[in-house]
């Protein structure tokens, strides 16, 4: 069974940084990982499911035109709509994935610490609605802690194992550590160097 949405209210009940997102050098180094991982200066879409309170979010913010946000947690969503409200652009949601998939079409997908809190069929879901709202050109970016989760269905290996498997587009970034899982993944394999006339 996928974690439960009273699981996340009750993280945020009494913090609004149950992660230590903005204290930990650890989580500060991962986000600027995640953004240097991106082959584009800028996107047209961005959707960022799982967002917590927003610290990715404020990152992603200025690298797109349109910036799309969801959590499950009502506090996760007031603190991340509060964390972005110098980006006009950018809307956060309150929703539980995949059944609340938002509608549109993302050229940039960012799945950061949410799939292994998903059951295999939820996580199979969440594929599929990933795959369909894609762009023709579209990237998908994964990011996940390594060692098991106490409560949570899957792994960090489980998860990526299982992208690489469904998504069936090239890999276009890793970066993998003892602590975490990084993947860019995209529908456009063509390289950064090549994109600007280097090679």
């Amino acid at each position: 069974m996928s974690v439960a949405t009273p699981y996340f209210d009750q993280l945020f009940a009494d913090n609004d940084d149950p992660w230590a997102f903005r204290q930990r050098w650890y989580e500060r180094r991962k986000r600027a990982l995640t953004m240097a991982m991106l082959t584009r200066p800028r996107y047209t879409s961005v959707f960022e499911p799982g967002c917590a309170n927003g610290e990715l979010s404020f990152e992603l913010a200025p690298r797109c035109d349109r910036l799309m946000c969801c959590d499950t947690a009502c506090a996760a969503v007031a603190l991340a709509r509060g964390r972005l409200l110098g980006f006009p652009h950018a809307e956060v949601q309150q929703g539980y994935l995949p059944a609340q998939w938002p509608a549109g079409r993302f050229d940039l997908i960012v799945l950061s610490e949410l799939c292994y809190y998903l059951d295999p069929d939820d996580l199979n879901v969440l594929i599929d609605r990933a795959l369909d709202s894609l762009t023709d050109d579209g990237q998908l970016l994964a990011c996940h802690w390594r060692p098991a989760i106490a409560g949570c269905p899957q792994t960090g290996e489980h998860v990526h194992g299982l992208l690489q498997e469904r998504l069936e587009m090239p890999l276009l970034a890793r970066h993998h550590e003892a602590d975490f899982l990084l993947d860019l993944w995209g529908r456009d394999g063509t390289s950064v160097a090549t994109l600007e006339g280097l090679r």
